[in-house]
């Protein structure tokens, strides 16, 4: 598929980030496009967007679905086809997803398994709930978004991220199934798992909003979370206010957005690219490229400290073992 021109697509996670860049790119080429969040302003300045950009006679819709409710994904595949008067999809792009519950030992069960249920979750349910729609196009891609987390199931030495590293692994392995099992018994679809690196995305600030809150309202076990993890690295988390980690946190959330190397929109062209030109993995990003080959190159040493010394060294991730 060459030219996405007169497709069908869909997106999750269409209000922010990679999902609005590449639902508005879609739009751009007369792509007709649906959308789902869980936020509906997110979504309505998506569409907004999309509606700027495309050629005349463009559909865009937005539908609130929450991924992680099967019920709510079959529910959104119905109402796509209603909205956009089709039996069809020939794009399904799996790519919503949340942080959080980083640790099984010290974290709360609810935010760890809510984490989950969207990051893997919500690609499950999405692939089963238009795989109907997908099946009865001439030609089809599914597309989901795993991270360099399913590559490497770390944030560094002092950062556990469980929930989130477990997901995506899970997301890569089910993608990579899915090209044998589509070749077997759906070859006119085809199967990509997207590895992004660092994202210029919302998804830290979408993260506490999914958990409950924003930055600038922490709550208890959240600030003594944070506060231990600064204790951690060595940090005087005690001279330290909850309103001085309140406004921290909510800078470090602008600063993964607005400081990554990749943006969303060079991201979501990469992922377009990739899908046109048939590639099953997605490399997303240089940082992703670099750790990849690391990983290959020293698999049993991924998370010993020589190899958080050679990731500072390569100079990825702004210095994540820093």
């Amino acid at each position: 598929m060459e030219r996405f021109e007169g497709c069908r697509a869909v997106v999750t996670g269409g209000g922010t980030g990679m999902g609005r860049e590449l639902a508005r790119q879609l739009a751009a080429e007369g792509c007709h496009v649906a959308l789902c969040d869980v936020s509906p302003d997110a979504m309505a300045e998506t569409q907004v967007r999309c509606e700027q950009e495309a050629p005349a006679g463009t559909r865009v819709t937005t539908h609130v679905a929450d991924v992680a409710d099967a019920d709510q994904m079959v529910a959104f595949a119905g109402a796509v086809a209603a909205s956009h008067e089709t039996d069809r999809v020939e794009l399904l792009f799996n790519n919503a997803g949340i942080g959080g519950g980083g640790s099984v030992v010290a974290d709360d069960r609810a935010e760890w398994e809510k984490t989950f249920a969207v990051c893997w979750g919500g690609v499950y349910n999405g692939t089963r709930a238009f795989l109907p729609l997908l099946l009865a196009a001439e030609a089809g891609h599914v597309v989901n978004t795993s991270s360099v987390n399913g590559l490497w199931a770390s944030l560094g030495p002092d950062t556990p991220h469980t929930a989130y590293s477990a997901a995506k692994f899970a997301v890569r392995g089910f993608t990579e199934a899915l090209v044998t099992d589509f070749r077997v018994n759906a070859p006119h679809l085809q199967a990509h798992v997207v590895l992004p690196g660092h994202i210029g995305t919302s998804i830290v600030h979408n993260t506490f909003s999914a958990h409950g809150g924003s930055a600038k309202e922490l709550n208890d076990r959240q600030l003594a979370r944070i506060r231990a993890t600064l204790a951690a690295r060595g940090i005087d988390a005690d001279a330290l206010s909850d309103e001085d980690i309140r406004q921290g946190a909510a800078m470090q959330a602008d600063l993964f957005r607005d400081l990554a190397p990749t943006s969303a929109a060079e991201a979501a062209t990469v992922i377009l690219d990739g899908v046109r030109a048939g590639r099953w993995r997605i490399l997303v990003g240089h940082d992703a490229e670099v750790l990849d080959d690391l990983v290959r190159q020293a698999p049993t040493e991924a998370y010993e400290p020589a190899f958080f010394e050679r990731l500072r060294a390569a100079g990825v991730f702004g210095g994540l073992t820093g």
